[in-house]
């Protein structure tokens, strides 16, 4: 008997091409190719455990034509010369191995390729300083370069550049291939008036503009014959106020259906960094968020094969889409990085065990740094090479271990222990698994961060291992216990400062205001704009409660640097939401009625009128409590992880916690 999720599972054949499923790994960038652009064994393996676990299809992103004129990020694959064949083919025979096809997000960056990667102007439809090169030239202390707008000759010799990248792909054993004509790269640079101005026959109107993007595909076509599977990605919707609008996208869409096999509908701009939440959402943002794109273009091209992409976040929501026909196939990238073996989890009704994305950009921003990617709840992620098939190995000797905490870094340690065969008892000292993730999930927007709680208290539940709650580890129990090695994973505490009227019975740490363990006022004044600080602010104003922020900071850039990409998101909601955020004010009194700040700027007192005041000052290591546990055990087996070494966010917390486990 087959699953519960017929839509998904369903098999389809296109160009005699055989599609197990639904379902398509969106195109990430792994950054683990070579210096030359070639597949590597890291490469393959970190894309293993996503074919074996269930998806149909399985696509590398930005892989580009020629990588000489058109990089923009580390590592990425080039399809530039035949010497890519070969390499290519480990990847191709991997993901057959496992019924999956393997594809490969073909891609010219345009106007966005870095001088820093290749040395020169970049090319583009009509000539321009990008927002992102002003940005770089600003960074590296030189002069913004412009784009050289491509003449006949440059563009006859790229659309062949594509054709020969998708041909070798095909002689690589590939069945299909995505063509990324999406997110301002450069064949969409070309339909977009907001960047081609040209007055020829390649600009102007929308079918002249539409003509490099038929030119590529007819070549592609030409080269790799009908039994070769073409999905084109496209912006719906580029968002920007210049840009190509839905209305305009599906006259677009008219002139190619013909030549394509899927539609991949996406949204939004990658270079234009304010419209990139419109394909990389956070946590803040509704799920399924482009879905009705798809679901539209889907009715006005019935005929047409639709894929849907953007924050689908489990089987279930992808089952919902496709039975509701308002797709045909459905693709994640995040959710499958997090849980590789989601589809068959689903498949055979373990949902219950899926590990959930959490939408919090950490894999994004390590292909930013750059670093290899990782995941913030899933550590194998980036790690494929030294944990094959995403296992840790079963320990030589069976040994006592205790994990103090009982957060997300405690429990990945006594999860990854347990697995490895040790005897672990865990031990938190409140009623609850979950550590800072628990208030953290409490805003009404944290639909993410509920879900991975739920995971890790379920996931804790079924662990061999003995839990105790309400139980704080002291030196003297553990030494009582006699533990062969310990993680400590005590976390971190909020910060406090040490100022009159600071312990009075209205002052509270901001999270707790949303837990219930803090009583709000008519008049509640959050201290400290971080991103504690401000979702606090953003959940009781969605409340309709009075609520001001005051920062110590001149601006939002501690805000930036803490959250990357989230922050544009919070400054936003703080301006719809008409959240007042004082600035250069530094906390120094708390009185019944009022605070008082010092304007760091002046040095003038200023007061604010109070009922309630919530601080979100930050985090700071337990040391205390780790120093007075580390003696508990040889001292060489003990291992201080996540907030307890240094606060921070989930991914660095789980991930150190998974190391040591890994190897005690």
């Amino acid at each position: 008997m087959g699953s519960k999720y017929k839509h998904v599972f369903e098999s389809i054949r296109i160009r005699g091409v055989d599609f197990k499923n639904r379902l398509e790994m969106a195109p990430p960038s792994p950054n683990l190719a070579d210096r030359e652009g070639r597949v590597t064994p890291e490469f393959v393996d970190f894309f293993r455990p996503i074919a074996k676990g269930g998806a149909a299809i399985i696509h590398v992103g930005n892989s580009v034509v020629d990588i000489k004129e058109a990089s923009d990020e580390e590592r990425q694959l080039d399809l530039g010369s035949d010497d890519c064949i070969l390499p290519l083919t480990r990847f191709v025979e991997m993901c057959q191995g496992y019924g999956a096809q393997p594809s490969l997000e073909i891609n010219h960056n345009g106007k966005d390729s870095q001088f820093e990667k290749t040395g020169k102007a970049a090319f583009s439809p009509s000539s321009m300083i990008p927002s992102g090169e002003a940005r770089l030239a600003k960074m590296h202390g030189r002069d913004p370069i412009p784009t050289i707008e491509m003449d006949h000759a440059k563009i006859k010799e790229t659309v062949e550049k594509y054709a020969m990248a998708a041909y070798r792909c095909k002689r690589a054993g590939f069945r299909m291939c995505m063509l990324h004509g999406g997110h301002g790269n450069l064949i969409s640079q070309f339909a977009s008036l907001l960047y081609n101005k040209r007055k020829d026959d390649y600009g102007g109107s929308l079918k002249n503009r539409a003509r490099f993007t038929i030119e590529v595909l007819d070549g592609i076509r030409e080269l790799c014959g009908e039994n070769f599977v073409i999905e084109f990605r496209i912006s719906a919707d580029e968002i920007h106020p210049d840009g190509m609008h839905f209305d305009e996208t599906l006259k677009y869409i008219e002139l190619i259906q013909d030549k394509v096999d899927i539609l991949h509908v996406s949204a939004g701009l990658h270079g234009e960094f304010e419209y990139m939440r419109n394909w990389w959402q956070n946590y803040m943002m509704d799920r399924n968020y482009n879905v009705h794109y798809a679901a539209d273009i889907k009715k006005m091209f019935p005929n047409l094969l639709v894929c849907t992409v953007g924050s689908i976040m489990n089987i279930k929501s992808a089952e919902e889409i496709i039975a509701a026909g308002q797709a045909d196939f459905v693709a994640m990238c995040r959710p499958l990085l997090a849980d590789p073996e989601m589809p068959r989890k689903y498949a055979l009704g373990r949902e219950s065990d899926h590990r959930p994305c959490i939408r919090c950009q950490y894999c994004g921003y390590r292909l930013i740094i750059p670093a290899v990617i990782n995941c913030a709840v899933n550590p194998f992620l980036g790690n494929e090479t030294e944990f094959p098939e995403g296992k840790v190995k079963k320990a030589d000797v069976e040994r006592k271990v205790a994990v103090i905490g009982g957060g997300p870094a405690g429990i990945q340690a006594m999860l990854t222990l347990c697995e490895r065969g040790h005897d672990v008892t865990l031990y938190e000292m409140s009623d609850k698994l979950g550590g800072n993730v628990v208030p953290g999930s409490a805003y009404s927007f944290k639909q993410d961060l509920k879900d991975y709680l739920k995971y890790l208290v379920y996931q804790a539940n079924k662990a061999p291992a003995r839990i105790l709650l309400n139980t704080e580890a002291t030196k003297e129990i553990l030494d009582a216990e006699g533990y062969d090695a310990l993680v400590i994973a005590v976390g971190s505490k909020p910060m406090i400062p040490l100022i009159p009227g600071v312990d009075k019975p209205h002052v509270h740490w901001a999270p707790d205001a949303c837990i219930g363990k803090a009583e709000i006022g008519t008049k509640t004044v959050i201290v400290g704009a971080g991103s504690v600080g401000v979702e606090c602010a953003i959940d009781l104003k969605k409340q309709g409660k009075d609520v001001t922020v005051v920062e110590m900071a001149s601006d939002l850039s501690n805000l930036r640097v803490s959250s990357g990409a989230l922050a544009m998101e919070f400054m936003n909601l703080i301006s719809e939401l008409n959240i007042p955020i004082h600035f250069n004010c530094k906390l120094e009194e708390v009185n019944d009625s009022t605070i008082v700040c010092t304007d760091t700027k002046t040095s003038e007192k200023i007061e604010f009128p109070v009922d309630t005041v919530l601080l979100a000052l930050g985090m700071s290591p337990r040391y205390d409590v780790a120093d007075s546990l580390r003696h508990s055990a040889p001292e060489t087996e003990v291992f201080i992880v996540g907030d307890a070494i240094e606060a921070g966010n989930i991914g660095p917390a789980v991930m150190s916690a998974f190391r040591a486990a890994a190897y005690i």
